[in-house]
């Protein structure tokens, strides 16, 4: 029998700050194959390599520094490119390789609750939406292109292709009419914590774009020979564990990732987790704003945990009149709330001066 679940790979998502506090968004992958998200401020990561220190002095070096496999929570250098911004993307590289190395420090501190406890889903990572006036940087997910040090990580989004689920029709950055057929390619620059994401056709014309009407392509091929979506819904996140009772429902861990493939007045959703398909209480579903904000390829979350088995949970769900969950369009934050956000790393990265406009 398979103990309690417990992390098995932990990689750094993006830095989320406020005028305050800066927190670091991390992926988390459990022995269950279940994903979630958790995001921690530096303080907290200090007090777990406290308390990790204090229950295994062994692990620590304390009795004996030849026994030592606890790795050490190192700083970045006060004098980083980009002020406070750039020491939070140092700090978050930093955090990721401590949280590996920690993986790799053995049973008996992968498996213990302090280290469980620590990613396991929060209050906090469990919130639909940011705190208001977050500003969320992605840091590069490749090796950097070659160009001066410290070049602004965001350039790296440039690559990663998206496309759009209906026809939706706006303006472009500079006020001219900018449109987006069903199925067209649109490669993504920057993602706003507002739902409106800087993108770019392939005549090269950009516009702020409903990261709703976005869906990703899959980085493998159907069976046909052509192009496959990686997903037909809608990201959710379960605010809290649901052990399934009846053979066409689904169970899942508190925080989980899971894909709403249709919608019903009479409570219950039909859901695709970790390869499955079966039915979860609506209630207890909400939408995943970090999660949503920060899928990409570079992560190693899976929306519904893998690929769809054949003859598995392939019949109509007992519930009528199932709709698909149509694009939303999010509010379209005010021209002067995005200049107030937009910092200096935004500005170079896009080549624009600090009057650069947002979305009109």
């Amino acid at each position: 029998m398979a103990g309690p679940r417990h992390p098995v790979s932990v990689s750094g998502a993006a830095l989320v700050q406020t005028d305050r506090l800066q927190t670091f968004a991390f992926s988390v992958c459990w022995s269950d194959d279940s994903d979630t998200f958790a995001r921690r401020s530096w303080e907290e990561f200090r007090r777990l390599h406290k308390t990790l220190k204090e229950s295994f002095p062994v692990e620590a070096g304390l009795l004996r520094r030849s026994d030592r496999i606890l790795p050490k929570l190192t700083d970045a250098s006060l004098l980083v490119h980009w002020g406070r911004t750039g020491r939070g993307l140092a700090r978050l590289q930093l955090l990721e390789t401590y949280s590996r190395a920690l993986l790799a420090a053995g049973e008996r501190v992968t498996h213990s609750p302090v280290l469980t406890g620590f990613f396991a889903p929060q209050p906090m990572d469990l919130e639909p939406v940011l705190p208001a006036g977050s500003l969320v940087i992605l840091p590069a997910p490749q090796e950097p292109l070659p160009g001066p040090t410290g070049s602004p990580a965001i350039r790296s989004q440039e690559a990663q292709s998206l496309h759009c689920l209906q026809p939706f029709s706006t303006q472009d950055t500079w006020g001219q009419p900018f449109h987006a057929q069903a199925q067209e390619a649109l490669d993504v620059l920057l993602r706003h914590p507002s739902g409106w994401w800087l993108v770019a056709n392939e005549d090269q014309q950009t516009a702020w774009f409903p990261a709703p009407y976005l869906e990703e392509v899959a980085l493998g091929q159907g069976r046909d020979g052509e192009w496959s979506l990686g997903s037909s819904g809608y990201q959710f996140c379960a605010s809290h564990a649901y052990e399934s009772s009846q053979a066409d429902e689904l169970s899942v861990t508190a925080g989980a990732r899971v894909c709403v493939l249709e919608t019903s007045d009479c409570g219950w959703w039909l859901c695709r987790f970790r390869g499955r398909t079966g039915l979860l209480p609506a209630a207890m579903l909400q939408p995943d704003g970090l999660g949503t904000l920060l899928s990409g390829p570079w992560l190693h979350l899976r929306v519904d945990g893998g690929e769809d088995r054949e003859g598995e949970a392939q019949r109509s769900p007992k519930f009528p009149q199932a709709t698909t969950l149509p694009p939303t369009v999010p509010a379209r934050p005010s021209r002067s709330a995005i200049q107030s956000r937009c910092c200096t790393i935004t500005h170079k990265a896009l080549g624009q001066d600090p009057g650069c406009h947002g979305p009109p």
